[in-house]
């Protein structure tokens, strides 16, 4: 993974992580929190889908792969 694409993948987890608080309410946990979650669920989520041999909706390809 180069570094380009570990900030690309840094920003969607964050406006993910952002879109969740935002729909959760208001916390205390910064914007470093706010990633995490969303690197934990953008895991999860692929996962489950991986699992669920669900069908590619949206996919953006980035450095060969697809997220």
């Amino acid at each position: 993974m180069t570094l380009i694409e570990f900030l690309v993948l840094l920003l969607v987890a964050s406006i993910a992580g952002s879109v969740g608080r935002a729909l959760a309410g208001y916390s205390h946990s910064g914007c470093l929190l706010s990633i995490v979650v969303g690197f934990i669920g953008a895991f999860l989520g692929e996962w489950i889908a991986r699992e669920a041999e669900a069908p590619l909706v949206f996919t953006i390809h980035l450095g060969g792969r697809a997220f």
